[in-house]
């Protein structure tokens, strides 16, 4: 609990910084509170997410299986600043899928770090990939990120779109074609 004592200490001294007395009614818990939101911010690192997706069923199906809209909120490595927004995800089976479910779990799983939108997008896929071995897979991301929209630049209209492909969809634009007329409906 020292550690925490010491990192609790370190938020007093920046509200102190930024001109804000850490001693008034409304920031007397805030070291605390912000600690734990911390602990929620980063749950992701005390889990492997790729494991949520071992639950397999051998199901005879070689058609897309697309889940889109995943919502994700992550927090940048470079300023500590949240982004957040969705992940549309999309394979291929070739002898297996996994539940519906696992494959957000696994997107929240990686969120819930200290990431880049880049980084990310590429662990979900490469996942996907290691564990349910598709005939391909495709990854896309889009988010809004408050370091550019709500500080620096402050261009709030902004959002970053990230994508990965492999397997099919690097190879077969209609494959990449159906998957992208799907996500924009």
């Amino acid at each position: 609990m020292q550690k925490a004592d010491g990192v609790m200490d370190g938020f007093r001294e920046l509200m102190e910084l930024c001109g804000d007395d850490p001693k008034r009614d409304g920031l007397l818990d805030t070291p605390y509170r912000v600690l734990k939101a911390y602990g929620e911010y980063t749950e992701g690192y005390r889990e492997d997410p790729k494991r949520h997706l071992e639950k397999i069923f051998d199901v005879p199906h070689k058609e897309l299986v697309l889940v889109k809209d995943i919502e994700f909120y992550s927090m940048c490595e470079h300023h500590f600043a949240p982004f957040f927004g969705v992940a549309h995800v999309g394979y291929i089976p070739n002898e297996r899928i996994t539940g519906l479910s696992k494959i957000a779990r696994m997107v929240e799983g990686y969120a819930k770090r200290f990431q880049v939108q880049e980084r990310m997008t590429t662990e979900i896929i490469s996942a996907i990939e290691e564990v349910l071995e598709p005939a391909g897979v495709m990854v896309v991301m889009e988010a809004k990120h408050m370091c550019m929209c709500g500080r620096g630049v402050r261009n709030t209209s902004s959002s970053t779109t990230t994508s990965s492909v492999r397997g099919i969809f690097a190879n077969d634009h209609r494959a990449r074609d159906e998957f992208l007329s799907l996500i924009r409906r």
